[in-house]
């Protein structure tokens, strides 16, 4: 039994554990003074002196709060390997959060856990929804909902199931169109904000999004295409952290578009989108009436003259 708990909680025990595995408190200082065991919180240990891995260190915040279970950020694929421990209780209990843990009571506990886990945790689709709103801002709360969705961790559909049963929660209907936007397929901050800063509010055909393609023998998704109109719009949101060789390769891929398909490749960054979307929504207009399409560029409540 020592050894399948070992194993499970990578190391970690607590004294509740211990005495259950019939140590005394005399066998716990023992174990203790001689470094086989070392105090991490209160009353739980792990069975080394170095310092504890995240994994360690997510076993003692559940264990030190018991019964608890890891919440928000910690509860989510790939969480921060510093910082502190979020962890949650129910809402009936009142617990001194130990150093480097942060203790949050939800109303929605019960239920709403997953004791499977190593350790226990939040159900995924509720940790996502507590994380993005306290993101501190849409733009955060989009991007950590679209970085799940992306990584298909999660899918918008289970997200919007959790969020039907917060009537309450603040910024509902905001989240709901996030979810419902990352439902149409705008995976990311940028690619969101073109959905609905450029294309709807300003009357452009609705492009398909995350469309797969094959130019040249190598397949790619396109982030949206108009392929009607011979058009494809990138979102470069992440263009200055790319490697050059990386760059180069979406020209090529631009340029064998434009041969092979006649499909012409524009790409946009946040200064177009966010900082200039109605210019860039009169510009992608025109390219796609080039393209035949019939429609026109509706203005938006933020419309200006176009000095040029």
């Amino acid at each position: 039994m020592e050894r399948l708990r070992d194993e499970i909680q990578g190391g970690v025990i607590s004294r509740r554990q211990l005495r259950e595995l019939h140590a005394e408190d005399h066998d716990i200082r023992r174990l203790v003074r001689n470094r086989e065991l070392a105090v991490i919180h209160p009353g739980v240990y792990v069975n080394h002196t170095g310092n504890p891995t995240w994994g360690q260190r997510a076993w003692a915040a559940v264990l030190a709060c018991w019964p608890a279970a890891l919440t928000g950020r910690s509860a989510l694929p790939k969480p921060p390997e510093r910082g502190p421990i979020e962890v949650m209780v129910p809402m009936s209990r009142t617990v001194r959060a130990p150093d480097g843990v942060i203790v949050r009571r939800r109303a929605r506990f019960d239920g709403y856990v997953d004791w499977a886990a190593f350790p226990p945790r939040q159900l995924l689709a509720e940790a996502a929804i507590d994380t993005a709103v306290d993101a501190g801002g849409v733009p955060e709360a989009f991007a950590t909902l679209a970085d799940l969705v992306q990584r298909k961790v999660i899918r918008p559909a289970s997200l919007i199931e959790a969020l039907g049963h917060r009537r309450r929660m603040p910024d509902r209907q905001l989240m709901v169109g996030l979810l419902e936007d990352l439902k149409a397929g705008a995976c990311s901050v940028l690619e969101r904000e073109y959905l609905r800063r450029v294309e709807r509010a300003h009357g452009l055909p609705p492009g398909e999004r995350q469309a797969a393609d094959s130019i040249a023998g190598v397949s790619v998704e396109r982030d949206v295409i108009y392929a009607a109109y011979g058009l494809v719009v990138e979102l470069d949101g992440r263009a200055f952290h790319r490697s050059a060789a990386a760059w180069d390769a979406d020209h090529a891929r631009d340029l064998d578009a434009a041969v092979a398909r006649n499909l012409r490749t524009v790409r946009l960054t946040y200064g177009q989108v966010l900082g200039a979307p109605c210019r860039t929504a009169t510009r992608i207009g025109e390219l796609l009436g080039r393209g035949g399409w019939p429609g026109e560029v509706t203005p938006c409540s933020d419309c200006s003259p176009d000095p040029d």
